[in-house]
């Protein structure tokens, strides 16, 4: 992995030259040029250059001096012209189902912040979802020169993933793990989650499960795990409410009656997402059913209000921000000329409450 502590280059003897005025060209600040900002700033063109594509590599106090200048002058470089002449576009697309989730915007926003820290900016692309969305997406990202692209989850159309691997710039897939990823990955197991998740409600004695979930491909495997593990153990009957993403309180809260009408015995709800636990949650209480004694609930994600529920949610944690980072690393190493296709599985663990 690289360091994460920036190198700090020395600068040349022009660099330690002293501010010079800028003169401007006719029309004012949309007439600036680098060399303009380089003069004031006291360094070489090449420096404001530096700053602008690869900050890393500008000491810390040559980086602040010419930020400064940037802001005071108003200058906006033409990024569109130094990717031209450099075939460089400084862009990384991101292509995501919906930043509604926190757990998909904690690791943008550690994503972005890493590739910008790098001098990469992001593009973001919201797929909801939808295969042919993301294929469309792909298609108008691709078409403005990305020099990396980050995917949620594994499963994509055949065509896309051939156009992917002939593509010619790294891709890191993310939130999911399989044996053949395009090129990078970071994620962890969705069907190992479902497989834990049966083996918590197995050792409190459940006999009665039943589920509601989103049917998004991670979803899916999510459930496919539960229902194996539960399978194995000789429970093959589990009650379940399938629904369109995204999830919501209200949806979970119209869930438990399903279940319980699918099984009037029902002991235990593996629920796709926060939301839907703390509508089933909610649901139970008004009907009378204690939880976790008539009711063991488990949720998915550990959003930030999970441990505010009475009583307070039991659910699987996935660190959001360690995907994001490990995802921005990978590219930048790659973006650096290293070959090797990294695959890191951030794991995942239950969170132990009240509600199982």
């Amino acid at each position: 992995m690289p360091n994460d502590k920036p190198t700090a280059y020395p600068i040349d003897a022009q660099d330690e030259a002293p501010p010079a005025p800028v003169k401007r060209s006719r029309g004012g600040p949309k007439g600036l040029r680098i060399t303009d900002v380089a003069a004031v700033a006291g360094v070489s063109p090449i420096t404001v250059s530096r700053v602008f594509n690869n900050p890393d590599s500008v000491a810390p106090e040559t980086l602040e001096r010419v930020r400064q200048v940037v802001q005071k002058l108003g200058y906006v470089p033409n990024r569109l012209a130094g990717g031209l002449s450099s075939s460089k576009s400084r862009l990384i697309a991101a292509i995501v189902p919906t930043i509604a989730h926190s757990l998909f915007s904690e690791t943008i926003q550690v994503f972005s912040e890493t590739m910008s820290k790098a001098g990469y900016q992001v593009l973001l692309a919201l797929s909801g979802y939808s295969d042919s969305s993301e294929e469309t997406l792909l298609d108008a990202v691709l078409s403005r020169r990305p020099e990396g692209v980050l995917l949620t989850g594994v499963a994509h159309t055949d065509s896309l993933r051939e156009r992917l691997r002939n593509v010619g710039i790294p891709i890191v897939e993310t939130w999911d793990m399989t044996q053949t990823p395009i090129d990078m990955l970071v994620g962890f197991s969705h069907y190992d989650v479902g497989v834990a998740v049966a083996q918590r409600f197995l050792a409190r004695g459940i006999s009665h499960p039943g589920l509601v979930s989103a049917n998004d491909d991670r979803a899916i495997a999510r459930i496919t795990g539960f229902r194996e593990r539960l399978a194995r153990a000789g429970i093959h009957d589990v009650a379940n409410v399938i629904v369109a993403p995204p999830s919501s309180v209200s949806i979970g809260k119209a869930a438990l009656p399903k279940l319980i009408e699918q099984m009037p015995a029902l002991d235990a709800v593996f629920c796709g997402s926060d939301l839907l636990a703390i509508g089933v949650l909610g649901e139970a209480k008004r009907r009378g059913i204690d939880v976790p004694s008539q009711l063991a609930i488990c949720g998915f994600g550990d959003l930030e209000f999970a441990s505010e529920t009475s009583p307070q949610l039991t659910t699987v944690g996935v660190d959001g921000t360690r995907i994001g980072v490990s995802a921005a690393r990978c590219l930048l190493e790659r973006l650096k000329g290293l070959t090797e296709a990294n695959v890191v599985d951030v794991g995942f663990h239950i969170v132990e409450r009240q509600t199982v």
